[in-house]
């Protein structure tokens, strides 16, 4: 009878939601792999795997799992929708449910599988005051002393947004890193520059902390959704296009719900060797 041989290394996944990709690594059982330095190692997208988030499946004695997240430079990151949706859907399959409850850094979290395989997940009520989302004491989140008025929301990580009258025409790469960077942001953040582009319709483009400009990022449209609401351009259910494609933001009263589809890449593994060199 032939036996199916395990390679030897480390198992990881990949995924995206709307290009917004991810390493996944399931770290319930056996050892834990991941360092700062492995985080970087793979992150880098000509010598290891790349992606924009690298997410770690941990157990949780409370929920059905708990989520980490890391970004490509090493840092670690507090939340990462368009990760928890990837990996949820994955989970809703282990698990054969179409539900389930999971632990980030903001709490216990929730996702279900629409009937069209759609993933949506609960991102938690966005984080509206200053010392927490974190901006420096004494600013104001709703109106931040930068040029362009932008808007602080917080969402498990800091995101300060832009209303712009093109999103498409900001230079993104020249901006986005001295925005992350600035003092305003004693923990660095997200940027993202959205427009108006119909009733409850935004176009969203961002720099993600940590990681560059990705095509999507979730917790950075729920905070866009956000932002825009504050500011009475749309209603609180909002479609967010982003580079990689369409999100749906719902925010209810139990927090921001945020929809999308979901892919399931590969499946691989980190060779002996790589993880020897690190």
């Amino acid at each position: 009878m032939n036996t199916v041989r395990q390679p030897p290394g480390q198992p990881f996944m990949k995924m995206h939601g709307l290009g917004n990709d991810f390493v996944v690594i399931d770290a319930r059982t056996g050892d834990d792999p991941v360092t700062p330095a492995l985080a970087r190692a793979l992150g880098d997208r000509h010598r290891g795997v790349g992606f924009d988030q690298l997410a770690v499946i941990r157990p949780s004695q409370d929920t059905d799992y708990t989520l980490e997240f890391w970004n490509s430079d090493g840092s670690r990151a507090g939340a990462c929708g368009n990760a928890s949706r990837c990996v949820g859907d994955y989970m809703m399959r282990e698990l054969d449910r179409d539900a389930l409850r999971f632990t980030t850094e903001r709490g216990a979290l929730a996702a279900v599988r629409g009937p069209d395989g759609r993933v949506s997940i609960n991102m938690g009520a966005p984080i509206l005051d200053a010392a927490a989302i974190p901006v420096r004491a004494g600013s104001d989140p709703a109106h931040l002393p930068l040029d362009g008025d932008p808007i602080a929301v917080g969402m498990g990580n800091p995101h300060c947004i832009f209303f712009v009258a093109d999103a498409e025409s900001v230079d993104l790469a020249g901006r986005g890193p001295l925005i992350e960077h600035d003092p305003l942001f004693p923990e660095r953040t997200n940027v993202e520059f959205a427009t108006l582009t119909g009733p409850d319709h935004l176009r969203m483009r961002v720099w993600e902390r940590g990681a560059g400009i990705t095509l999507a990022c979730g917790s950075g449209t729920c905070a866009t959704a956000v932002a825009a609401h504050l500011r009475g351009l749309t209603g609180k259910r909002v479609l967010v296009d982003v580079d990689g494609g369409q999100l749906e933001i719902d925010w209810r009263d139990d927090g921001v719900w945020m929809t999308g589809p979901v892919a399931h890449v590969f499946s691989a593994h980190l060779t002996p060797e790589f993880l020897a060199a690190i």
